[in-house]
């Protein structure tokens, strides 16, 4: 008789517990919804009976204005002519222009490429893979436009900057990419008549601390 109350006593307590640690999960079970991966959307491209023509993806209504980003100037947001890299600057450039590009490409670009172009940036210095210098020969004639599309695109070991860089900024910066080559090869002709290219004495050098003016004969 014992045996019977002790099967009793455990079975009775025992199967309770069981039915109430179940309950907990039955209610947690009972928020597990499909909602969440079958919502009522319309994927792109994707059929839809909604509309009768059976297209989710719809056009643009007619007269529709798009502002900001249209980019209906091919050559401005791609950099190419067809499947040529262009040759032209699709804005003038300005001092201004020159100055945010030298800003950018300091920051951006002279990582790898160094502030003055030649490849050999810090980070190449610490073992990334050393980038073609700006005054290789193959650059030197590449357009502008190429300049601009490896920006937009990347280019070997080079990622994209699409993201971190705007548009204008790409262009500003492929203008003072240009700029870099035609201080390293800038032909005689192209210097101004009566401009010094001797380097600037150091400061607190003797010539410096003469008080003469550039120029002067001692």
């Amino acid at each position: 008789m014992s045996q019977e109350c002790g099967a009793g006593w455990f079975g009775g307590p025992l199967r309770h517990r069981g039915v109430a640690a179940l309950i907990p999960l039955a209610l947690l079970l009972s928020g597990c919804r499909l909602d969440m991966h079958v919502q009522p959307k319309v994927t792109p491209l994707r059929q839809s009976d909604f509309f009768s023509d059976g297209r989710g993806s719809r056009p643009l209504v007619e007269g529709t204005v798009a502002r900001g980003d249209l980019r209906a100037d091919t050559y401005f947001y791609s950099g190419m002519v067809g499947k040529d890299p262009g040759t032209e600057m699709p804005f003038p450039v300005t001092r201004e222009v020159l100055d945010r590009g030298r800003e950018r490409f300091n920051i951006y670009c002279s990582p790898c490429h160094s502030i003055v172009g030649d490849g050999n940036g810090v980070i190449v210095q610490r073992g990334y893979r050393r980038p073609t210098s700006y005054y290789d020969s193959k650059l030197l004639n590449s357009p502008i436009g190429h300049f601009y599309d490896v920006m937009t695109n990347g280019f070997g070991a080079m990622p994209d900057y699409a993201a971190q860089v705007s548009p204008r900024d790409r262009w500003a910066i492929a203008a003072y990419i240009r700029a870099l080559q035609l201080s390293q090869h800038a032909p005689a002709s192209a210097i101004p008549p009566g401009t010094s290219m001797a380097a600037p004495p150091a400061e607190g050098s003797p010539a410096s601390s003469a008080g003469g003016g550039e120029g002067k004969q001692p």
